[in-house]
This record gives C-alpha cells, structure tokens and sequence, in this order.
C-alpha cells in the first residue's frame, strides 16, 4: 500500500521542521502508518509513537560514521525502517520536535507530558512510545515519570548508532519498545528505558558511556528485565519506586528555572550568587562525594539562600549513594 502525494508531502513537512513550532496545532495531526483506505487490524493493540529527533532519527554520510551525524529522520521514516511492528501492533504517530536531545526544552516536554497523559486516557490505546535522543533521555523519562498520571506502559527508546551506520540500533530498539507498549506485562510499571535488549526504570535508569550500546542501566536498583528473542521478560512483580512523586502538570504553561552546579576543588563560591542574578528560581548542586562543597563556597551559598529565600537543594556528584550531606542538619543553609 503507498500513501497519496499530499499525505507523503505532509510527513515530509513533519520530518523536516526542526524544532517543530508547538503552537501551529496542524503539526500535530496524528497520521495512520497502516494505509489509510485499509481496516485497522482490531485484533492488534493501539500503540502511538512520540518522536522528538536525536540518533535514532540521524543520518550520516557513510556507513562506517557513528558521530558527527544529523539529525533529519521523520517519526515516519521511523516507522517504515521497521515493517515487523505492523505485524504486533496498529501505530499511530505525533511528530512532537526533531532535533538532538540537548535541545529538547521545557516547552516539548510539557506537550509531550500533556500529549501523554491525553492518548492514555483513550481506552483503544495500548501505550505510547517516546523516541529521543539519549544524551538527555534520562531526563524526559524521569519527567514523564513523575507527570503521566496512568497505569499504561509509557517506554522511551533512541539509539547509539544513526540510522545510516552499520548494526545500526535503533530498529530493534523501536521494535521492542513497541512490542513493551503494546504488552500487557508493561501495565503499572510506569515509565520505562528499552535499548540493547534491557528494560529500565525511569525513576533510576541513567546514561552510563558516552559511546557505547550498553549505557543506559542502574548500578544500585538493577534492571527491571530484558528482552529474549524480542520478548520482554521481568524480573519483578510490578511496583511503584520508593519516593515517587506524581505531578499534575495540565494545567502548567511554564517550569521553574532550577540551575544545577557542580561542586569541585577551588569552586567558585560566587557561582551561587551567578546563577540568582540569572533568574534561577531554585538551586541543585552535585556536591563532592556525598554531597560536600567547600567552606567558602557554603558560607557563600548560606549568605545567598540568606538573602534571597531561594531553595539550595544538595545532591552529588556521584553516579549513586544517598544524599547524607542533605540529611544532616543545615537550618541556616536551608538545604532539602
């Protein structure tokens, strides 16, 4: 089955705005992969895919090029690389941005939360499938955690290796992450991470290697499963992560602007005061070890908090462990 000209015209507009104009509501059209004149398939779950770019949508200009790639790949183009997924699944999909993942900002996030948390209320939807660049995935994957209020499977999936490279990942990948969504095993597991065979949560799931396939894992909560021969196995019995906080975000137009500093040997004690004059609204810093900053740079960041009532959130700059120093007692500091 092929499409017509003007709905082939109309992918390639999707493809190719970079990033998307959220508010031309025309972009957001949901187009139908199956032919358009063809009976869905009623047996097969509903499964909507959310693409925003990053290197499961880039092309590069040989087969052997795994960095310095483009980003171009339209959720369409996506969709057609994987036939396979119309055999387990009717899809669906929205074109929310298409750019890398550094460039994903609160304004795509808040319409793909709120895009979300809309699809899944629909009772012919299986779940959804966010495809994204995974330099900052770990990021939109916690939010969607903490702000898709549903008990339906919410999975993003990207890529190490463009489209264009050779053993590229990215089909698989989207393959399985449909294949999660559209899986009754997926229910009240909240939001998950699908690439190089293994399923994550969002709420500990982070980016572990700059380059290599098997990067997104924890170290400490461990996987909650894998793929065998494109079947998703789990470990554990659904469960919700301890701390999890859910958010109402419908009728939220904007976020907070929350700046993270790193702590470090000779830190400037007055990037704390940098970073209020730069309109922050709150502060996370990744301290040293488990949460520690130097003496100068806490009486500095006690003065400010002081003066301006602004949250100083302590974290650290350590890939796991508690946050001991924001544990302690800090009244004056007013760290969380």
């Amino acid at each position: 089955m092929r499409y017509s000209t003007p709905l082939l015209a109309g992918f390639a507009t999707l493809a190719t705005a970079s990033p998307i104009d959220l508010s031309r509501s025309t972009l957001h059209k949901l187009f139908i992969r199956q032919d358009v004149q063809s009976a869905i398939n009623a047996s097969l779950p509903n499964v909507t895919i959310f693409a925003t770019g990053g290197t499961i949508a880039s092309q590069g200009t040989s087969n052997t090029q795994t960095t310095g790639y483009s980003v171009g790949l339209g959720v369409q183009q996506l969709v057609n690389a994987v036939p396979e997924i119309l055999n387990i699944s009717n899809i669906a999909g929205y074109q929310i941005s298409n750019v890398d993942s550094g460039s994903i900002n609160e304004t795509i996030s808040l319409k793909l939360a709120k895009m979300i948390n809309e699809e899944l209320a629909k009772d012919t939807v299986s779940g959804v499938v966010v495809t994204h660049g995974t330099d900052t995935l770990e990021e939109t994957a916690f939010f969607l955690e903490s702000t898709v209020n549903s008990s339906k499977p919410v999975i993003l999936v990207g890529a190490m290796r463009p489209a264009t490279a050779l053993s590229a990942d990215g089909p698989l990948n989207l393959f399985q992450a449909v294949t999660l969504a559209a899986s009754p095993a997926g229910r009240n597991r909240g939001t998950m991470v699908v690439l190089n065979d293994r399923i994550g949560s969002a709420f500990y799931t982070t980016k572990n290697n700059a380059n290599t396939l098997d990067t997104f894992f924890s170290t400490e909560a461990g996987q909650l499963g894998v793929f065998i021969n494109q079947v998703p196995f789990f470990f554990y019995a659904p469960s919700e992560p301890v701390g999890r906080v859910q958010f109402d975000v419908s009728n939220v137009t904007d976020l907070a602007q929350v700046d993270i500093l790193y702590s470090h040997q000779d830190m400037d004690p007055y990037l704390f005061n940098a970073t209020i004059d730069g309109g922050a609204d709150g502060i996370v810093y990744a301290g040293v070890g488990a949460g520690g900053m130097s003496r100068v740079a806490s009486l500095n960041a006690e003065r400010v908090f002081n003066a301006t009532g602004i949250p100083i959130v302590a974290s650290h700059r350590s890939s796991d462990g508690l946050n001991i120093v924001a544990a302690c007692n800090h009244d004056g500091l007013g760290l969380r």
